[in-house]
This record gives structure tokens, sequence and C-alpha cells, in this order.
């Protein structure tokens, strides 16, 4: 097949992907693929190259796909690379595409604009996957590979740079089909030991991490057929509805979730890798009886030892152990269901005020909305918990733990999903990382509710060092009059100050065919009852 440019093929390849919006910063060294994406599909011209990869990566997400982000060379490469890193931690599948300097000057070092040493070295270094166009002949074949390798499990961003002078040229696309990695094969003597220790379990439970949202019909049958309960990573929200009465959710570290982990007789752990923030900095106790499912095969017994490693794809390992499954003890399901509602509650008790907000969200919101939550206590206490996902795809947050991404992610999955509303949870000082992003919201024009909880600065680490340094340190910050910020940029504005104003205010801008900046005055309404602070080890406090 023959393209006149570049930006033909990519659009082509675009296309066959199903993508229709492409988010990026224009510039002299990616002109063509800017060009032909807003000439054939849609082009958001996002303020900076950061928050082009996190509304592709929410666009991805909410799709349950592959997102596009367009970035130029050099500087506008290294802006993205943050943004690539969280990408690559949550397993996320993004198309990078960045320009690169003519290529007869490539490695030469002469200070061409917008020349970086080692470009792909840095994108390498962030990416699942990177690599250079090198010829007119060659683009198709590397877009391709890129995609596989982004769409692959566990998956992640990967990153093509292309030189201008072969962006302009005509592209020649041989449009050879790329192979796919094998699918790994379970040990048999393992996945028989497996099914051996779950039929004699009366106690067991279940920890869904992100690979299980891959197998939700398998996990949810597991679930039934055994009485189990279901524990979650933040990345495993969704896997099962949450309102079903054997979830216990992301709860693991509360104190009556872990007397359950203390008394289960087996753990079935589905695609979850334990990070720090989920195990308590790993001191979180897990059973013995452990089975360990994971398609990542260096996942398998890196942070708990495993008594049987099940190295497989979990929607096919999944029935196997179903099959063999007995049925809990009643009492036993019995508590997972007092559980539930005990550590729902504890937590709804504990956020005092903010709890209003929540109510009035999990009223509101249609099953499937995204919440888009950034790094902020409101999304940290009970975001992350108590306010209820329903789909996997509706769960968009920055899992690598770096604040300012959540906007840039709520604007993607806006524009995902245009005919239903999006939900983004962020801070002030979260939110002052990409104040530039509410003009692509004013320029775009998404049905967005943008929540703000303005306490002045970084709350979470305020806390922190009040709890154990004599003085703060970089954390109290100038905020804004959210007021007149939103009629600068042409938003609707509304203001929650006390409990009984959350509902109102955030019904009526749910309802609305366009975007809403809501501010949350945490001074006005009052604080939690438990100061919130990072589940990190201070070695002097």
């Amino acid at each position: 097949m023959q393209y006149d440019n570049g930006g033909e093929l990519l659009v082509a390849h675009l296309k066959s992907l199903g993508i229709d919006t492409v988010f990026g910063v224009v510039s002299v060294h990616n002109l063509p693929l800017v060009e032909a994406v807003d000439r054939h599909l849609r082009f958001v011209p996002v303020r900076h190259e950061a928050t082009a990869v996190n509304a592709a990566d929410g666009y991805g997400r909410a799709r349950g796909s592959i997102g596009c982000a367009l970035t130029s060379t050099g500087t506008g490469a290294g802006n993205a690379a943050g943004s690539l890193i969280e990408a690559l931690a949550s397993g996320t599948a993004v198309l990078h595409v960045t320009g690169q300097i003519e290529s007869a000057y490539l490695g030469t070092g002469r200070g061409f604009i917008h020349e970086t040493k080692d470009q792909l070295g840095m994108l390498s270094a962030v990416s699942a996957y990177a690599a250079t166009v090198t010829s007119a002949h060659d683009a198709g074949r590397v877009l391709r590979e890129a995609t596989s390798a982004a769409l692959s499990v566990p998956g992640g961003p990967a990153s093509v740079e292309w030189p201008i002078d072969l962006q302009y040229a005509a592209q020649q696309d041989a449009e050879e089909a790329v192979p796919g990695a094998a699918p790994p094969s379970t040990d048999a003597a393992e996945l028989a030991a497996a099914q051996l220790l779950l039929s004699g379990s009366r106690r067991p439970l279940i920890w869904a991490g992100g690979g299980a949202c891959r197998a939700r019909p398998e996990l949810l049958a597991l679930l039934e057929t055994t009485g189990a309960g279901l524990l979650t990573s933040n990345s495993g929200r969704g896997s099962v509805p949450e309102d079903h009465p054997l979830v216990i959710g992301n709860f693991a570290t509360a104190p009556a979730a872990r007397a359950l982990l203390a008394d289960a007789d087996v753990l079935v752990t589905v695609g979850t890798h334990f990070r720090s923030n989920e195990t308590a900095d790993y001191g979180l106790r897990l059973p013995d009886a452990h089975i360990q499912i994971d398609v990542d095969a260096a996942a398998l017994g890196r942070v708990y030892p495993a008594r049987h490693a099940l190295h497989g794809d979990a929607a096919t390992v999944l029935p196997t152990l179903t099959g063999a499954a007995d049925r809990a003890d009643t009492d036993w399901t019995a508590r997972v269901t007092a559980v539930r509602e005990e550590v729902r509650a504890a937590l709804h008790d504990d956020i005092g005020p903010q709890a209003a907000v929540c109510d009035a969200l999990a009223a509101a919101l249609p099953r499937s909305t995204v919440v888009a939550r950034d790094v902020t206590i409101p999304s940290s206490s009970w975001g992350n918990r108590l306010l209820p996902i329903h789909d996997p795809r509706a769960n968009v947050f920055p899992r690598g733990g770096g604040i300012g991404q959540g906007l840039g992610m709520g604007i993607g999955a806006a524009l995902a999903r245009p005919d239903e509303p999006t939900v983004v949870i962020a801070g002030d000082g979260g939110l002052a990382v990409h104040f530039g992003e509410l003009l692509t919201v004013a320029q775009e024009r998404p049905r967005l509710t943008l929540v703000v909880f303005n306490d002045g600065g970084y709350g979470v680490l305020r806390n922190l060092q009040d709890g154990y340094a004599e003085r703060r340190s970089g954390v109290d910050l100038f905020t804004p009059d959210f007021g007149p910020l939103a009629a600068a940029c042409a938003l609707p504005y509304a203001r929650i100050a006390a409990p009984e104003d959350a509902a109102p205010v955030l019904q009526a801008a749910l309802a609305a065919d366009g975007p809403t900046l809501v501010e949350v005055d945490l001074d006005a309404l009052g604080p939690m009852k438990k100061p919130f602070t990072p589940p990190v080890k201070i070695p002097t406090a």
C-alpha cells in the first residue's frame, strides 16, 4: 500500500485500531502527522506533552483498548517521559509517536534544533517498546510492532521516533502481520496441586489485581462457586462489580480484613503485583497456602512466596480451579459479608464531612461513569476504596503515584465516552501542575466534572510532616480563587462548602452537557475525623 506521507500512513493505522481521537502538541518535527490526524480524525491540542500521554492513556483505559499521543522531539519527548512512566507502571496501552530530527543528522551531535542525546535510549527506559523509523519503507512495520507490544500482556506504552524527513516522504507499506507472542503454558503438576488445595478449602479468599480485569466472567464464577471473599488491589477494582456482597474490595490492610487473611486457609491471587502502598510496605501477612496466578512469570513469588505458582492467563487458569473448588463454610461467607460492611462503615465514619461528597457522587453517577482520580487525600483515602467501581474501564487513576496526571486522564476518558459524564477528583496542589489544561477543557468542552478539593497545598504531606516534624516544608502553597479562574477559562463554576451542598451541586454538574469546575472548600466543609497520611515509613518519626 502506498501513502502520500507518514501522516496518511499513521491515520490508516489508527483507523484500523478504532482510534478516532489523538492528543498532542504540534511542532515543526511532527507537522505531517498532526495535519493528517486533524484532517481525518480528531486532534486535541493539549497544552503540555505530559498531558498528551496521560490523555491517550485515559482514552485507552476508558475504552478498554489503546490511545495515541503525538509529541515533538527532544524536549517534547522528554516532557512526555513522566507520563510514559505512569503508563508503564500500570501496563496500559499507549502508542506514543514522537518526532525526530532529519535522519541525515541523527547522532552527529551538531545541536540541530530540538536534538537531544540518545532520545531512543530515554524512550526505551520509560516504554515497553521503543524504536526508530529508519526508512519510508518500514514505518508501517514499526507502528504495528509498537501497537502489538502495547496491547500485549502485561503491556505498556510503545514509543516510535520518526525523523521529520521520513514523515514527509511517500510511504510504501508491505502490510505484513506482526506475529503475536505465544500464550504461557501452565505447569500441569502445579495446577493439579492447586486444584487439590482449593478443593479442601473451607475458608478461602481471593485477591484480584489488574490482571483479573481481563478475566471478569471467570473470576465471578470462582467467587460465586466458592463463596470466598474478594479483596482487590486498586487496579483490580471493578473486576467484579463492587456492590456484589462478596466483594470486600481495596481494604486488605484494614484491621478486619487483616483478621480474615490471618484465618483464611487458602488465598488465590490473580494478576496482582502487591504494590507497597497496598500491603503496608510489604508488612501485610498473607496465608502460607497461597495460589498465585500471573501471566508475567517474573511476578510469581516476587513479593510473597507462592505455594503454587501458576504461570498463565487468568481467563484460562481460573475455570480449571473453579471446576475443582468446593463451597466455603456458611459461617465464613457470612463473616466475609460482615467484614465488607464493617470496613466501609469505618472508613465512611473516618472521613467525616467528606462522606457527603462521596455519597453524592455514588448516588448521582451512572454505573459505568469514569472516575479519574488524581493523587490527593480524597482519592487516596476514600476515592480508591469507598466510591464504588463496577467496571474496570471506569477506574482511572495514576497507579505509579504521580500527582497532576488525573485531569489529563479525565480529558482523554471524557472524549473516549462523549455521551456520558466523566468525573475528575483532584487536589489544588495536583491541579496546579497542569493548570494549562483547563484551557484544553474550555476549548474541547467535554462532558467533564472537575471536582477540586482545596486545602491550600499538599495536604497529604502536610499531615505527614505534622505527625513527625517540628515545622512544615514545601507543603503550604498559594492557591487561586477558583471562581474567577473558572470564569477566565469560560468554565461554569460551583462550590461545596457544607455537606448539604454536595448532592445538589454534583447532580447539576453531572447533568450538564459540558464541563463544570466544582470547588470543595475543605476549610469550610470541615476536617476528616482522622488526618490521612500515606502508608510510608519515616525512620526518624
